[in-house]
């Protein structure tokens, strides 16, 4: 019998009927049209902590015992599970203590605080989701309280898993394909195993962060594995290692896996943003990002992408148009080497930029007893084909320049 059926999610849905919103799932007229298929959104941005994590965190502490409930628990989280585990702790009266990364946006700390009030105390520790999971199992096991697992526990899947449920409960056609965001695991396998118990022609498609890419190395390599490095910008998915039970789920569940780069994931949270009108994080933008990778697959279909949460902390905006933008191929940073004599500048403009090139970064310091001095100069863009001939004028014009865009080394160290 598998770890987690049909049943647990059915028991599940019932405990969580009173507690979480039904979220809506809505056909989007604009993604329908710009993919020729029907798209529908699995609204989870609209749940009561703005993620799908309260379903498998309630379900999880709802199934403790008197004694592990007076004990209380411990989660370690990126942001989400701990807003479902403190929202959780306050509905049950049960003690929290959450562990979170340093890194975690200011929104979601914040959000934490709110939702648990007097009953969690939040510890910021570590760079990922990885270095707090180790400070919060190290502490857990010190003083003998219950450990909620984001992810790889059958009662926190099978919460997740009534995403799947009510999915299929309002859709009245077929379903070809859902895409689902991929972090540790645990949506994928919940969704995924109910889905296909209701409809096992339906393709599950996970998606993951290309710069975080777990699934898809466990899945290759048969087994678990550690990434050494990984991207932290999609920070709800982004793990050095998935769950050893939502592997297991996923490779008897998940079709495929899309790597979706992080820059395209901040394209499509500012299209869900400047179209819909809808606020989403980066990991619940990945599904909608897979769907251009996936554009003559899903033609003609019936394509449920579920939008896992909207927890987007209004500071990183700037960081998000920075990425899209490097991504369209709409901004580019070059050092360039000016002659130091006056009209340099000047001359550049003139002769260099194109008439809708527009210069939004220059860093320049003049040196004494020195021809040229190097400047920064990030040059955005009006289309992605202006690129070409804003080099090509540059190279005709005798420009020295190094392009800071192309090597990883500098724009870290510079941009």
């Amino acid at each position: 019998m598998p770890a987690v059926n049909m049943e647990d999610i059915i028991v599940a849905n019932h405990l969580l009927k009173d507690v979480i919103e039904k979220t809506p799932l809505q056909r989007n007229k604009l993604l329908s049209e710009r993919y020729g298929c029907n798209v529908y959104l699995k609204r989870e941005d609209l749940q009561v902590v703005r993620s799908f994590k309260i379903r498998g965190a309630y379900n999880l502490i709802r199934h403790l015992s008197d004694e592990e409930r007076q004990r209380g628990v411990v989660c370690a989280s990126a942001g989400n599970h701990a807003q479902g585990v403190a929202y959780s702790c306050r509905l049950l009266q049960i003690r929290g203590h959450i562990f979170m990364p340093a890194t975690t946006p200011r929104q979601k700390v914040s959000q934490v605080k709110l939702f648990g009030g007097e009953y969690v105390d939040v510890v910021l520790v570590g760079d990922t989701f990885d270095d707090s999971f180790a400070e919060a199992m190290a502490y857990c096991l010190e003083q003998n309280m219950t450990f909620v697992h984001p992810f790889d526990d059958p009662l926190v899947i099978a919460g997740q898993g009534t995403v799947g449920a009510e999915i299929m409960n309002d859709m009245a056609e077929p379903i070809d394909y859902l895409f689902v965001s991929i972090g540790g695991g645990g949506l994928a396998a919940g969704v995924g195993t109910y889905v296909k118990g209701v409809s096992p022609s339906t393709r599950i498609i996970g998606v993951e962060p290309a710069g975080a890419p777990s699934m898809t190395e466990a899945l290759a390599r048969g087994d678990v594995v550690t990434l050494e490095e990984i991207d932290k910008f999609v920070d709800g998915a982004a793990v050095k290692q998935v769950g050893q039970l939502t592997r297991e789920i996923c490779k008897e569940i998940v079709d495929d896996i899309v790597l979706v780069p992080e820059g395209k994931v901040c394209t499509t949270i500012l299209e869900l943003y400047n179209e819909n009108a809808i606020v989403v994080e980066p990991a619940g933008a990945l599904p909608i990002a897979a769907l251009d990778a996936c554009r003559e697959q899903i033609a003609g279909k019936n394509v449920v992408c579920v939008i896992s949460g909207g927890n987007n902390d209004i500071d990183r905006m700037q960081e998000i148009k920075e990425r899209s933008l490097l991504y369209e191929g709409l901004k580019h940073y070059f050092i360039i080497n000016f002659p130091q004599r006056a009209g340099a500048l000047r001359e550049f403009i003139d002769k260099v930029l194109g008439p809708h090139d527009d210069i939004v970064r220059f860093e320049y310091t003049k040196k004494n007893n020195k021809d040229n001095g190097p400047a920064l100069v990030g040059i955005e863009l009006k289309c992605r084909e202006d690129y070409q001939p804003l080099v090509d004028r540059m190279n005709k014009h005798g420009i020295r320049y190094v392009e800071v865009t192309k090597d990883p080394t500098l724009f870290n160290l510079l941009i």
